[in-house]
This record gives structure tokens, sequence and C-alpha cells, in this order.
């Protein structure tokens, strides 16, 4: 008994020195806030509270509710609930609870939920270990990941599992997550007060992320009490979102949303756009490295021979990076995307690779014709080779593939910029090329 006595005492305390998202987290479905489309008459999760519980990826950004609606679901249908992070967790883990779980069913006929957060972490080997446990129904996982399901995930875990999709909170989620917790402040801080436009401006920033916001109020009522002051104000949120404003998961989806976010604005001619997304993942610690080799290979798939220049303004950004690195590397990288955004575009180049795959499909073993063969080696060829800088203009319309490759054309030139030039060059060649082919066929 008084073991219990402690352990309660020793929960209590835990609980009062859990941050305020913890604290506050709901005590019910009917309580979470946001995922109308999961949470709504005939959303996912309404029909899960319903049914028997399913093994379920829950996956999407940071702070929208997967952890909690997790652990409602499993005390909604009374299911022993186990935590455990994918970040310290091993299969040893996972079986240790595979079993526990097993001797559940037989002493008590109770199953069990693993939520397995940060399941994306697991290898593709630690994931084979849930297989088993999942398909004979000996656990219910719930597992979170803020990534990808189909791209960090085992194929075979995921077609045992439902995939459900949570999204952003709106701002008038945040909103009413922030009233509610600021309802109950006496809990948590004092009978304080806060200046108008502070929630929504938190709202407006927290970017979808109720567990952000919710730190942020804590955050401003230590702030608050710092400046012995009942009344939160703008100031003080100013001064605590300078930790706040540049958060940025470098290995996330958030990671690849932003990286494609800047190359479409680049590939959209949006120069403004492109250097906000830029200035975002530097201000999050980006690996500027990784932004510059964004920028060399948008020059070539995007740009192209639309202006050749692109290319070596990039690649001469990487030199710049190298040479001076951060801050004063900012201004070059500057440079380069506001060159690429504002220049002419063109993947002449990008289809012309696709066109290049389905001639080496066709054609895979296509021999060399005699004429060009090298005569190094083999001194017998017979067919002459001729020199086109003998001829005028250094061109002759001789072909430099087998016959029945004659014709071929991987590469189709745009209007666009330089390439409009190039283009004009080379549909003259090819008329030429043409050309020498009827006169060879004609008797």
């Amino acid at each position: 008994m008084a073991h219990d006595l402690f352990a309660e005492y020793g929960q209590e305390r835990r609980r009062q020195a859990a941050p305020l998202a913890e604290r506050l987290r709901p005590q019910s479905i009917d309580e979470v806030v946001g995922q109308p489309h999961l949470l709504g008459p005939d959303g996912l999760l309404r029909a899960m509270v319903k049914r028997p519980l399913r093994s379920s990826i829950f996956y999407g950004p940071a702070g929208t509710g997967k952890t909690t609606v997790a652990e409602l679901l499993a005390r909604h249908q009374n299911l022993y609930y186990v935590r455990l992070s994918a970040v310290l967790a091993g299969t040893g883990d996972i079986k240790k609870v595979a079993d526990l779980a097993t001797d559940r069913w037989n002493l008590e006929g109770r199953g069990t939920v693993l939520f397995l957060d940060e399941i994306h972490r697991f290898s593709k080997s630690q994931q084979d270990v849930l297989l088993p446990f999942v398909e004979d129904g000996t656990l219910v996982l719930l597992g979170a990941t803020t990534e990808n399901p189909w791209v960090s995930l085992n194929r075979a875990l995921i077609s045992r599992c439902l995939l459900v999709e949570f999204r952003p909170l709106d701002e008038t989620a945040v909103l009413a997550l922030l009233q509610r917790a600021w309802e109950r402040r006496q809990e948590w801080w004092h009978a304080g007060d806060v200046e108008p436009e502070v929630f929504s401006q938190i709202a407006r920033r927290s970017g979808g992320d109720g567990r952000l916001a919710l730190t942020i109020l804590e955050r401003l009522t230590v702030v608050a009490d710092s400046h012995e002051s009942p009344l939160i104000t703008q100031e003080h949120l100013a001064r605590v979102w300078q930790d706040f404003a540049h958060f940025y998961d470098d290995h996330g989806d958030n990671h690849y949303d932003m990286a494609s976010a800047f190359i479409k604005s680049i590939r959209g001619s949006d120069p403004d756009a492109a250097l906000y997304w830029m200035g975002r993942m530097l201000a999050g610690g980006e690996d500027p490295r990784f932004l510059v080799r964004r920028l060399i290979v948008h020059a070539a798939e995007d740009i192209g021979l639309a202006d050749p220049q692109a290319l070596l303004v990039a690649t001469a950004a990487w030199t710049a990076l190298e040479t001076v690195g951060l801050p004063e590397a900012r201004i070059p990288m500057a440079e380069a995307v506001i060159y690429l955004a504002t220049a002419p575009k063109s993947n002449s180049v990008v289809a012309a690779l696709a066109a290049l795959d389905q001639a080496l499909t066709r054609w895979p073993h296509a021999p060399v014709p005699e004429a060009l063969r090298d005569r190094h080696y083999n001194p017998r060829i017979q067919v002459p080779y001729r020199y086109p800088h003998d001829a005028p203009d250094h061109f002759l319309p001789d072909p430099h593939v087998p016959p029945d490759m004659e014709g071929i054309e991987l590469y189709e030139p745009t209007l666009q910029g330089e390439e409009s030039r190039i283009g004009e060059r080379l549909s003259r060649w090819r008329d030429l090329r043409r050309q020498y082919r009827r006169d060879r066929e004609t008797p």
C-alpha cells in the first residue's frame, strides 16, 4: 500500500513537471481539436472508436494529435497501452512487449496496443520483427511518423495497417487549443491576463503544430514572470518567438517539402519565392551544400541550353560557398537563385535523356559503323572517314549510327533563349542529313 502511495505521489509530481502540452492532453476523442476529416461524423477515427481497433500508421506533421489519439483509442477500448519510441527501443523491446501481450491474452483475455513513435527510425529489418505480431493479432500496432510511410516503411508492414493522415491544425483549431489552455491557466500558472491578438499571432506562426503553440504559451508565462508582469504582451511574444521562428526539421518531410518549393519556385520563374524558401532553409540550419547541389541540378534540368551560363553560375556558387563559407556565401547563392529563376527555361535535355532510354531499349547492341571505328587497332577498315573540318562550314551529313537507326532524333530544342539559335543550326544540319539519305537511296 505504501508503495502504491509513493508511486501515485511520484506520478503526480511528474505530471506537474511535464510540459504544458503533456499536462493538458485531451481526455476523450471529443476534446481533440482539428482533424475534421478524421473526427467528423463520417471520419475514419470515429469509425475506429466504434469498431475493434486495427493496426494503423498515423502519419503527418508534429503536434497534430497522433500520440493523443492513439492513447485515447486504446483507453476507449480498454486495451493495455504500451508506448515506445523507435529512437530508443530495439527489437528486443518489441519481442518483450509481444511476450507480455501473449500472456495478457491468455490470462486476462485483453489486447495490447503498442504505440511506436518515430516508427520510421526503425530499419527495414527491425520493422520486419513487427510483422508476425501484427499479423496474428498479438499486438495492435499504432505507429506514428512525420515522414511519408510509403518511403520510410516496409511495404509488408504497410499492407497490414491502415494509413491515417493527420493534417496541420488550422488557425481556428490552434486558437481553440490555446483558449482551452488559458481557461485552465490556474492549474499551471496563475490568474494572469493576455493582450488581444497574442493568441491569433501564435496560431498564425505555429504552422499548424498544436504542441508548439502550447510550448510558446508556456514560455510566455515564464517571460512574464521574469518581468514580474501579470500580463502577457505582444512584446513578450516577439522575444519568445526568436527561439522558434526558424524551427526546421532537416531530415523529415518538411525538409523535402521546402526543397520542393524552392526548386519549383525557380522553375516557375519566381525569384522572390525562391529566395524566401532558400532563406527559410538556411535559417533553419539546412546544409548550404544541399541547396547549391539542387541549384546545379536545376540549372541543367530546367534551364539547360536555353541559357548555358546558368550551369556556370550555379557551379560558381558552389565554388564561392567552399571558398568563403557562410554567411558571406549567401550573396553568391542568392545571385545564383535570382539568375536561375529569371533565366529562360527548357527541359529539352531531360526530354532527350528520356528518348535516349527508349532508344537504348530498342537498340541495345547496335554495332558501330565501320567508318567510325578506331583505325589504330584495326588498320584493315576499308570505309573511309571524312573529316568535317575539311568541309565548308565544318559540317558533313555523313551518318554516325547504323543504317537502321539513321534519322533518330533524341534532342528537340525549344525556342527559349539561346536554344532557339541552337535549334536553327540543328534544323539546318538535320535537313542536310535527310537530303543525303534520300540521295543515297535514289538509284
